[in-house]
């Protein structure tokens, strides 16, 4: 009788671990309850409703970016977007009209804004901006007729180096404060793309 009861013991033991060990892994049965939260608070990791969307473009579109303004640089006063970063135009561009694209729009940045441009300082003039439909319906800043990019390459206000680089078959230039291709000599990217 003695080795029953060890047996039956062990068996016991056993159905309990099994038991035990179904329960915690959600392995059959009815599953743990959840810890209960308040009905109108969302889940930590939930996104908030209230929340802006990500930008898509390494120059995606933000308050700051609304803003055309000038700043003094070594390539003499040019436009720059509400952050600092520098602004150019492209020679494959059509008035009013941007042929940027695709895989451009990777390396050129479109100007994107919710409405308008609004004029910033610097001797800026708010009749040169306007803004331009895109293909996407994306609403692009102009200046002077010319759609306005920011350069993937320019890492922080004030640089200036995508001057006078030859990608997507054309050249691009800062802008002056006139509205007009500033052409001052700088290093060529090489036309990479």
């Amino acid at each position: 009788m003695g080795s029953t009861s060890s047996a039956a013991g062990a068996m016991a033991v056993a159905l309990l671990c099994v038991a035990a060990l179904t329960g915690c892994s959600g392995g059959g049965g009815e599953a743990p309850a959840a810890p209960s939260e308040a009905p109108d608070r969302p889940a930590a990791d939930a996104p908030s409703a209230s929340a802006p969307a990500s930008a898509s473009s390494p120059s995606g579109p933000g308050a700051d970016r609304d803003e055309v303004a000038a700043r003094s640089t070594a390539l003499g006063r040019i436009l720059v977007d509400g952050a600092g970063r520098t602004l150019y135009l492209f020679e494959g561009d059509r008035r009013n009209t941007s042929t940027c694209t695709g895989s451009c729009t990777k390396i050129w940045s479109p100007l994107t804004v919710v409405t308008r441009a609004t004029a910033g300082g610097g001797g800026v003039e708010k009749r040169l901006l306007a803004t331009t439909a895109r293909e996407d319906g994306a609403r692009q800043a102009t200046y002077n007729g010319h759609p306005l990019y920011t350069f993937e390459d320019d890492h922080k206000p004030g640089d200036t180096n995508g001057q006078g680089d030859i990608s997507f078959h054309h050249r691009w230039y800062v802008v002056d404060t006139a509205g007009n291709r500033n052409t001052t000599p700088q290093q060529d990217t090489g036309g990479l793309y």
